[in-house]
Protein backbone atom coordinates (compact mmCIF):
# COMPACT_ATOMS: atom_id res chain seq x y z
CA UNK A 1 0.00 0.00 0.00
CA UNK A 2 1.15 3.49 -0.76
CA UNK A 3 1.52 5.79 2.36
CA UNK A 4 -0.07 9.56 1.15
CA UNK A 5 1.35 10.67 5.46
CA UNK A 6 4.99 12.09 3.17
CA UNK A 7 3.45 12.80 -0.11
CA UNK A 8 1.31 15.95 -1.01
CA UNK A 9 -2.02 15.98 -0.22
CA UNK A 10 -4.71 16.90 -2.27
CA UNK A 11 -7.86 19.60 -0.55
CA UNK A 12 -10.93 18.18 -0.67
CA UNK A 13 -12.56 21.47 -0.90
CA UNK A 14 -10.65 22.56 -3.75
CA UNK A 15 -8.76 19.63 -5.58
CA UNK A 16 -5.83 21.12 -5.64
CA UNK A 17 -2.35 19.94 -4.52
CA UNK A 18 -0.84 21.21 -1.32
CA UNK A 19 2.45 21.70 -1.05
CA UNK A 20 2.82 23.67 1.87
CA UNK A 21 0.79 23.80 5.05
CA UNK A 22 0.82 24.83 8.96
CA UNK A 23 -1.50 24.33 11.68
CA UNK A 24 -1.47 26.21 14.47
CA UNK A 25 2.18 27.07 14.06
CA UNK A 26 3.63 29.47 16.64
CA UNK A 27 6.97 30.51 17.21
CA UNK A 28 8.28 32.20 21.00
CA UNK A 29 11.27 33.79 21.57
CA UNK A 30 13.06 34.32 24.64
CA UNK A 31 14.80 37.34 25.74
CA UNK A 32 16.00 39.52 28.79
CA UNK A 33 19.31 38.39 30.40
CA UNK A 34 17.64 35.33 32.19
CA UNK A 35 15.48 34.33 28.96
CA UNK A 36 12.51 35.04 31.09
CA UNK A 37 10.33 37.24 28.80
CA UNK A 38 8.39 35.30 26.44
CA UNK A 39 7.67 37.83 23.04
CA UNK A 40 5.80 36.16 20.71
CA UNK A 41 6.53 36.21 16.92
CA UNK A 42 4.01 33.82 15.65
CA UNK A 43 0.62 32.77 17.06
CA UNK A 44 -1.34 29.94 15.82
CA UNK A 45 -1.05 30.51 11.69
CA UNK A 46 -2.94 28.12 9.97
CA UNK A 47 -2.29 28.05 6.05
CA UNK A 48 -2.41 26.02 2.65
CA UNK A 49 -0.54 26.81 -0.77
CA UNK A 50 -0.79 24.85 -3.52
CA UNK A 51 1.22 23.76 -6.52
CA UNK A 52 1.78 26.01 -9.19
CA UNK A 53 0.15 28.84 -7.22
CA UNK A 54 2.23 32.48 -6.15
CA UNK A 55 1.63 33.01 -2.90
CA UNK A 56 2.50 36.72 -1.03
CA UNK A 57 2.54 37.20 2.80
CA UNK A 58 1.81 40.44 3.78
CA UNK A 59 2.36 42.88 6.86
CA UNK A 60 3.98 45.45 8.55
CA UNK A 61 7.58 45.56 9.58
CA UNK A 62 7.98 43.04 12.55
CA UNK A 63 4.10 41.14 11.19
CA UNK A 64 6.05 37.61 11.79
CA UNK A 65 6.74 37.55 7.93
CA UNK A 66 10.59 36.30 8.10
CA UNK A 67 9.83 34.58 10.99
CA UNK A 68 6.94 32.33 9.31
CA UNK A 69 9.43 31.63 6.07
CA UNK A 70 12.10 30.64 7.87
CA UNK A 71 10.50 28.31 10.11
CA UNK A 72 9.05 26.50 7.02
CA UNK A 73 12.59 26.19 5.71
CA UNK A 74 13.71 24.72 8.80
CA UNK A 75 16.25 27.70 9.58
CA UNK A 76 14.04 27.86 12.94
CA UNK A 77 12.38 25.87 15.07
CA UNK A 78 8.50 26.37 15.72
CA UNK A 79 7.41 26.69 19.87
CA UNK A 80 5.02 24.52 18.46
CA UNK A 81 2.13 23.75 16.30
CA UNK A 82 3.25 21.87 13.03
CA UNK A 83 4.16 22.45 8.90
CA UNK A 84 4.13 20.12 5.81
CA UNK A 85 6.78 20.98 2.75
CA UNK A 86 5.85 18.45 -0.41
CA UNK A 87 4.04 16.04 2.10
CA UNK A 88 6.50 16.39 4.37
CA UNK A 89 7.36 17.27 8.01
CA UNK A 90 9.51 20.55 8.72
CA UNK A 91 12.80 19.26 9.09
CA UNK A 92 13.14 16.68 6.38
CA UNK A 93 16.59 17.01 4.78
CA UNK A 94 15.21 15.01 1.34
CA UNK A 95 12.70 18.02 0.73
CA UNK A 96 15.81 20.98 0.70
CA UNK A 97 16.96 19.65 -2.54
CA UNK A 98 13.60 20.90 -4.20
CA UNK A 99 13.24 24.30 -2.30
CA UNK A 100 14.63 27.46 -3.20
CA UNK A 101 15.48 30.35 -1.39
CA UNK A 102 16.60 34.71 -1.62
CA UNK A 103 16.42 36.10 2.21
CA UNK A 104 16.04 39.46 2.17
CA UNK A 105 19.72 40.39 3.29
CA UNK A 106 21.98 38.46 1.35
CA UNK A 107 25.76 38.32 2.06
CA UNK A 108 28.17 36.56 -0.61
CA UNK A 109 31.51 36.54 -0.49
CA UNK A 110 32.67 39.92 -2.22
CA UNK A 111 35.58 39.34 -4.62
CA UNK A 112 33.56 36.52 -6.34
CA UNK A 113 32.26 37.03 -9.72
CA UNK A 114 28.71 36.05 -10.40
CA UNK A 115 29.79 33.36 -12.28
CA UNK A 116 32.20 31.49 -9.68
CA UNK A 117 29.38 32.25 -7.03
CA UNK A 118 26.69 30.25 -8.99
CA UNK A 119 28.93 27.53 -9.72
CA UNK A 120 29.62 27.03 -6.23
CA UNK A 121 26.40 26.79 -4.90
CA UNK A 122 26.11 24.50 -8.19
CA UNK A 123 28.19 22.22 -6.78
CA UNK A 124 26.50 22.26 -3.52
CA UNK A 125 23.59 20.55 -5.00
CA UNK A 126 26.03 18.14 -6.62
CA UNK A 127 24.77 19.72 -9.90
CA UNK A 128 26.88 17.36 -12.33
CA UNK A 129 30.13 20.25 -13.77
CA UNK A 130 29.03 19.64 -18.09
CA UNK A 131 25.55 20.81 -16.73
CA UNK A 132 26.24 23.76 -14.89
CA UNK A 133 27.54 25.80 -17.99
CA UNK A 134 24.10 25.29 -19.40
CA UNK A 135 22.00 25.81 -16.28
CA UNK A 136 23.74 28.78 -15.31
CA UNK A 137 23.63 30.82 -18.85
CA UNK A 138 19.73 29.68 -18.61
CA UNK A 139 19.62 31.58 -15.10
CA UNK A 140 21.54 34.56 -16.51
CA UNK A 141 19.28 35.14 -19.39
CA UNK A 142 15.93 34.66 -16.96
CA UNK A 143 17.16 36.99 -14.91
CA UNK A 144 18.66 39.44 -17.00
CA UNK A 145 22.31 39.51 -16.29
CA UNK A 146 24.94 39.73 -18.92
CA UNK A 147 27.42 36.43 -19.37
CA UNK A 148 30.22 39.13 -19.86
CA UNK A 149 29.52 41.12 -16.61
CA UNK A 150 29.23 37.64 -14.93
CA UNK A 151 32.29 36.46 -15.57
CA UNK A 152 34.30 39.39 -15.33
CA UNK A 153 32.26 41.32 -12.69
CA UNK A 154 33.20 41.29 -8.63
CA UNK A 155 29.82 40.96 -6.71
CA UNK A 156 31.46 43.70 -4.79
CA UNK A 157 30.61 45.94 -7.76
CA UNK A 158 27.24 45.11 -8.07
CA UNK A 159 24.44 47.62 -7.49
CA UNK A 160 21.43 46.55 -5.32
CA UNK A 161 19.22 45.35 -8.07
CA UNK A 162 22.00 43.40 -9.80
CA UNK A 163 22.58 41.06 -6.36
CA UNK A 164 18.88 40.92 -6.39
CA UNK A 165 19.12 39.38 -9.67
CA UNK A 166 22.37 37.14 -9.00
CA UNK A 167 19.99 36.08 -5.54
CA UNK A 168 17.42 35.03 -7.68
CA UNK A 169 19.79 32.71 -10.07
CA UNK A 170 21.20 31.62 -7.44
CA UNK A 171 17.87 30.22 -5.53
CA UNK A 172 16.64 28.33 -9.00
CA UNK A 173 19.96 27.16 -9.37
CA UNK A 174 18.28 23.55 -8.16
CA UNK A 175 15.27 23.71 -10.71
CA UNK A 176 13.04 24.15 -7.15
CA UNK A 177 9.48 23.12 -6.67
CA UNK A 178 9.47 25.80 -4.40
CA UNK A 179 10.65 28.87 -4.46
CA UNK A 180 11.05 31.35 -1.13
CA UNK A 181 11.37 34.85 -1.69
CA UNK A 182 11.62 37.37 1.25
CA UNK A 183 11.29 41.11 0.56
CA UNK A 184 12.78 40.52 -3.13
CA UNK A 185 11.41 43.86 -4.25
CA UNK A 186 12.96 45.83 -0.92
CA UNK A 187 15.41 48.21 -1.93
CA UNK A 188 14.99 48.27 -5.43
CA UNK A 189 14.05 51.70 -7.58
CA UNK A 190 10.68 51.48 -9.39
CA UNK A 191 12.99 49.67 -12.58
CA UNK A 192 14.20 47.05 -10.37
CA UNK A 193 10.69 46.25 -8.73
CA UNK A 194 9.55 46.01 -12.48
CA UNK A 195 12.40 43.45 -13.43
CA UNK A 196 12.12 41.51 -10.78
CA UNK A 197 8.05 41.56 -11.28
CA UNK A 198 8.87 40.06 -14.56
CA UNK A 199 11.26 37.57 -13.52
CA UNK A 200 8.36 36.04 -10.79
CA UNK A 201 6.29 36.32 -13.74
CA UNK A 202 8.44 34.19 -15.92
CA UNK A 203 8.18 31.49 -13.02
CA UNK A 204 4.63 31.62 -12.40
CA UNK A 205 4.70 30.59 -15.96
CA UNK A 206 7.04 27.66 -15.75
CA UNK A 207 4.62 26.53 -13.23
CA UNK A 208 6.38 26.94 -10.03
CA UNK A 209 4.99 27.04 -6.94
CA UNK A 210 6.36 30.82 -5.44
CA UNK A 211 5.93 32.10 -1.76
CA UNK A 212 7.22 35.65 -0.77
CA UNK A 213 7.04 38.02 1.65
CA UNK A 214 6.48 41.54 0.92
CA UNK A 215 5.27 44.85 2.05
CA UNK A 216 5.08 46.26 -1.64
CA UNK A 217 1.18 46.30 -2.39
CA UNK A 218 1.26 47.40 -5.58
CA UNK A 219 3.61 44.70 -6.82
CA UNK A 220 1.60 42.16 -4.79
CA UNK A 221 -2.10 43.24 -6.54
CA UNK A 222 -0.43 42.57 -9.93
CA UNK A 223 1.25 38.95 -9.73
CA UNK A 224 -0.60 36.97 -6.97
CA UNK A 225 -2.86 34.12 -7.32
CA UNK A 226 -3.85 34.54 -3.69
CA UNK A 227 -2.68 36.38 -0.36
CA UNK A 228 -2.18 36.28 3.84
CA UNK A 229 -2.24 39.11 5.82
CA UNK A 230 0.24 38.78 9.09
CA UNK A 231 0.21 41.28 11.59
CA UNK A 232 1.69 40.97 15.46
CA UNK A 233 2.33 36.98 14.60
CA UNK A 234 -1.71 36.33 14.06
CA UNK A 235 -3.20 35.46 10.21
CA UNK A 236 -5.84 38.00 9.29
CA UNK A 237 -6.84 37.52 6.44
CA UNK A 238 -5.80 34.50 3.58
CA UNK A 239 -7.48 33.82 0.20
CA UNK A 240 -7.39 35.71 -3.91
CA UNK A 241 -8.07 39.30 -4.31
CA UNK A 242 -11.79 38.79 -5.16
CA UNK A 243 -12.35 36.35 -1.95
CA UNK A 244 -10.72 39.49 0.36
CA UNK A 245 -11.58 42.75 -1.27
CA UNK A 246 -15.05 41.39 -2.84
CA UNK A 247 -16.37 41.46 -6.15
CA UNK A 248 -18.90 44.19 -5.58
CA UNK A 249 -17.24 47.46 -6.94
CA UNK A 250 -18.72 50.90 -7.50
CA UNK A 251 -19.01 53.38 -9.95
CA UNK A 252 -17.47 57.23 -9.29
CA UNK A 253 -18.98 59.57 -11.26
CA UNK A 254 -17.96 63.23 -12.75
CA UNK A 255 -20.56 65.70 -13.82
CA UNK A 256 -20.26 69.12 -14.87
CA UNK A 257 -23.60 72.47 -14.84
CA UNK A 258 -25.00 70.35 -12.10
CA UNK A 259 -25.82 71.35 -8.39
CA UNK A 260 -25.63 69.26 -5.44
CA UNK A 261 -29.21 69.37 -4.45
CA UNK A 262 -29.93 67.66 -8.20
CA UNK A 263 -27.29 64.86 -7.42
CA UNK A 264 -28.18 63.70 -3.85
CA UNK A 265 -30.81 61.06 -4.63
CA UNK A 266 -28.23 59.68 -7.19
CA UNK A 267 -24.90 60.16 -5.56
CA UNK A 268 -23.45 59.35 -1.89
CA UNK A 269 -19.77 61.18 -0.71
CA UNK A 270 -20.81 64.17 -2.90
CA UNK A 271 -18.59 66.79 -3.66
CA UNK A 272 -18.55 69.74 -5.44
CA UNK A 273 -16.29 72.61 -7.18
CA UNK A 274 -16.93 75.09 -10.02
CA UNK A 275 -20.05 73.73 -10.56
CA UNK A 276 -18.48 69.81 -10.80
CA UNK A 277 -19.88 67.65 -9.06
CA UNK A 278 -18.30 64.30 -8.05
CA UNK A 279 -19.26 61.16 -6.12
CA UNK A 280 -20.23 57.61 -5.37
CA UNK A 281 -23.54 56.16 -7.54
CA UNK A 282 -26.15 54.49 -5.58
CA UNK A 283 -28.06 53.41 -8.27
CA UNK A 284 -28.06 51.74 -11.85
CA UNK A 285 -25.94 53.31 -14.46
CA UNK A 286 -28.19 53.43 -17.09
CA UNK A 287 -30.72 55.08 -15.40
CA UNK A 288 -28.48 57.51 -14.26
CA UNK A 289 -27.46 58.60 -17.68
CA UNK A 290 -31.24 58.72 -18.53
CA UNK A 291 -32.03 61.12 -15.69
CA UNK A 292 -29.19 63.34 -16.21
CA UNK A 293 -31.01 63.91 -20.55
CA UNK A 294 -33.43 65.42 -18.84
CA UNK A 295 -31.23 67.66 -17.06
CA UNK A 296 -28.99 70.11 -17.86
CA UNK A 297 -25.99 67.81 -16.26
CA UNK A 298 -23.23 66.77 -18.80
CA UNK A 299 -21.74 63.23 -18.03
CA UNK A 300 -18.02 63.97 -17.99
CA UNK A 301 -16.95 60.47 -16.57
CA UNK A 302 -18.30 57.37 -15.17
CA UNK A 303 -15.50 54.90 -13.84
CA UNK A 304 -15.80 51.23 -12.06
CA UNK A 305 -13.33 51.13 -9.06
CA UNK A 306 -13.12 48.68 -6.45
CA UNK A 307 -10.93 49.10 -3.39
CA UNK A 308 -7.38 48.72 -3.73
CA UNK A 309 -5.04 46.26 -1.86
CA UNK A 310 -3.42 49.28 -0.33
CA UNK A 311 -6.96 50.75 1.44
CA UNK A 312 -8.19 47.34 2.43
CA UNK A 313 -4.59 46.23 3.64
CA UNK A 314 -4.20 49.78 5.93
CA UNK A 315 -7.61 49.39 7.23
CA UNK A 316 -7.17 46.16 8.46
CA UNK A 317 -4.38 47.31 10.70
CA UNK A 318 -6.13 50.54 11.86
CA UNK A 319 -8.95 48.62 13.09
CA UNK A 320 -6.97 46.58 15.22
CA UNK A 321 -4.95 50.00 16.30
CA UNK A 322 -2.26 49.51 14.41
CA UNK A 323 -0.90 52.37 13.10
CA UNK A 324 3.35 51.74 12.74
CA UNK A 325 5.51 48.83 13.16
CA UNK A 326 4.58 47.30 16.41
Amino acid sequence: MTSTINSPSTDVHTDKTVVVETYELSKVYLTGFWLNKKVPSLKNCTLKVYQGETFGLLGPNGAGKTTLLKTLLGIIKPTSGRAKLLGKPLGDTSVKQRLGYLPENAYYYDFLTAWEFLHFIASLFQIPKHEQNKRILELLDLVGLAKQTAQKKQLRQYSKGMMQRVGMAQALINDPEIVFFDEPMSGLDPMGRYQVRQIILSLKEQGKTIFFNSHVLADVEKICDRIAILARGELLNIGSLDEILGTQETYHATIRNCEIAEMGGWLSNITQENHICRGELKGNPQEFINYLATTDGELVSLNLVRDSLEDYFIRQLEERGITSSQ
